[in-house]
Order: structure tokens, then C-alpha cells, then sequence
């Protein structure tokens, strides 16, 4: 994973996953702003009558946009980024993996999006569940981040893992793949979790674990 690592960082210089990497970010965040834009309007037309109102609402839609950041993050830039995801793994094939590249099929865009879709409800959606769980394991002091941390990394092993997949097998042959490469793409997500609790390295984290999930899925079809 390490190997991965160090060569996913060394291509961060190449021009396709540079433009992968501005577009991702700049989707991400105009969500985010679209996000907190929506709240603004919403709470101004419902405090209209306030004499604080225009205020109150610039207050709401600041603090609900910050903690939208802070916890759906990860959630929309792996989906985000997943619409890129051909880009990038094409770039690591071109240079690492011509064989492999040279059989490769494109992924359809209404693919790219069902998949980055399927990525964020997932990762809502088993939170959402083990909140209360999250919650008592609060009394531990650190059961709550180590399941959180292996929850999203199990998340985030098959959601980039199956960016790559997706170009060079049937969804027949998926199963078996996720199987046969569990404890890997659980490591790949880990290192990805990882990175995303990192201030500016979270904003690399998608596009860099997309490039790892190409190494890791390569090496282990070898």
C-alpha cells in the first residue's frame, strides 16, 4: 500500500489528474455553496417578519454549511470525483499498465453517476444507522472514532475500488473480485480515511485513492 502510495503522490503532477483534481474540488465546494445559499433563502423567507431576520439566516446558513463540510465531505467528493474516476485510472494504466489499458472499456457517464450516487447514500445511510451505536460507544473515549474509521474504510475500499473494477470486469465477475480482494481494498480505504482527516491532504484524498485503487486492483489481478 505503501508503493501505491508513493506512486499515486508522484503522479499528482500529471496534467489529467491535475484537471481531475481542480474539477473535483471546485464541483464539491459549488455544492457545498449552492447548499449554503438554499438554507440562506429558506430560513430569509421563514424569518421575514423578524426585525433579526436577514441576520439570523446568514448565521443559519453559515453554521449548517460548515457542519454539512465537516460530515458530508467525504460522502460528496468520492461522489463527486467518481464522475471523474476514468480519467485518473486511464492516466495511472497509461503509464503503469498499457496492456491492461489497451483492454480497458470506457465507463458510461450514467454509470459513473449511479455508482457516485450509490457511494453517498451508502455512506448516509450505514452512519445514519450506527448513530446510536456511535453514540454509546462515546463512553470509551475512542470506540466511536475506531468504528467510524473502519466502517468508512470498509465504505471507501469498495466505492474506489469499484471505480477501477468497473472498466475491466462484468458485474458477474464483481462478487468475486470484492471477495477475493476484501482485506486490500479494506487497507486501500483505510489509507484513504486516513487522508481525509488530514486538513488539505482530504482535498487529495478522493483522486489519490482513485489512483491507489488502480495500483491495488492491478497488482492484484497479477
Amino acid at each position: 500500500m505503501l508503493g501505491a502510495f508513493a506512486l499515486s503522490l508522484g503522479q499528482l503532477g500529471d496534467r489529467a489528474v491535475l484537471g481531475v483534481l481542480a474539477r473535483s474540488i471546485a464541483l464539491t465546494l459549488a455544492l457545498f455553496l449552492v447548499l449554503g445559499a438554499g438554507v440562506w433563502w429558506g430560513m430569509d423567507a421563514f424569518l421575514a417578519t423578524w426585525s433579526w431576520g436577514n441576520a439570523l439566516a446568514a448565521a443559519a446558513s453559515v453554521v449548517v454549511t460548515a457542519l454539512a463540510l465537516w460530515l458530508l465531505f467525504r460522502a460528496v467528493a468520492v461522489a463527486v470525483v467518481g464522475l471523474f474516476a476514468d480519467t485518473i485510472v486511464a492516466a495511472v494504466e497509461a503509464k503503469y499498465y498499457r496492456d491492461a489499458l489497451a483492454s480497458a472499456r470506457d465507463v458510461p457517464l450514467a454509470v459513473s453517476l449511479r455508482m457516485g450516487i450509490g457511494s453517498a447514500v451508502r455512506f448516509v445511510a450505514i452512519n445514519l444507522l450506527l448513530l446510536p451505536l456511535y453514540v454509546v460507544l462515546l463512553a470509551t473515549g475512542i470506540g466511536t472514532a475506531a468504528l467510524f474509521l473502519a466502517v468508512n474504510a470498509w465504505l471507501l475500499g469498495r466505492d474506489l475500488g469499484d471505480m477501477v473494477a468497473a472498466r475491466h470486469l462484468s458485474p458477474a465477475d464483481m462478487p468475486a473480485w470484492r471477495r477475493a480482494t476484501a482485506a486490500r481494498r479494506f487497507l486501500l480505504g483505510l489509507a484513504a480515511a486516513g487522508l481525509f482527516l488530514v486538513p488539505v491532504a482530504n482535498f487529495l484524498a478522493p483522486v489519490l485513492g482513485a489512483a491507489m485503487a488502480t495500483h491495488l486492483f492491478h497488482r492484484s489481478r497479477r
